[in-house]
């Protein structure tokens, strides 16, 4: 199976990083295959987000310092960007488009973590998905974007927003 990029939403500072310890422990009990994650925290007193990619989720991290750090310029500290660093970053974000994250992606994740709020961003295979619910019961996580298929979305969606 191929792994898949999710964004998880949590409606406190805190949750996202919560949500990263429970993957650990599920993770250790083969209930899913982390590939690499990276949490980005927003208090509601904070002008901007801090973002960290979680050590010992996977040997090596899939992605890398350079995907996340790009990513999150994209998403939260770059408010526009100009032509010539526009042109410079262009070979870069079209590498991003191969894993699924476009203008969309971008938009709606910018649109739902802000202050107040927390955010997972998780790159993993071979969920157990009922145990990977239950896991998640009491933390209520809300999944924002994923680079699934419309299908595969609709069914992890409905796996999560029916409890």
């Amino acid at each position: 199976m191929s792994a898949t990029l999710t964004v998880w939403k949590f409606d406190t500072a805190e949750g996202a990083g919560e949500a990263a310890e429970l993957l650990k422990q599920l993770s250790k009990q083969d209930l899913i295959h982390v590939h690499d994650a990276a949490v980005v925290t927003w208090p509601v007193d904070k002008k901007r987000p801090k973002t960290h990619q979680l050590d010992n989720v996977a040997a090596g991290g899939a992605l890398g310092g350079a995907f996340w750090g790009l990513l999150f310029g994209l998403l939260f500290f770059v408010p526009f960007l100009g032509m010539a660093v526009g042109a410079a970053t262009g070979a870069l974000a079209g590498s991003l488009v191969d894993v699924g994250i476009d203008d969309d992606f971008i938009n709606s994740v910018k649109t739902e973590v802000v202050p107040g709020t927390s955010a997972l961003f998780l790159m993993s295979s071979d969920a157990v998905m009922d145990k990977i619910h239950d896991a998640f019961a009491d933390i209520h996580p809300k999944l924002i974007r994923t680079n699934l298929s419309n299908a595969q979305e609709d069914h992890l969606r409905s796996v999560f927003e029916d409890s």
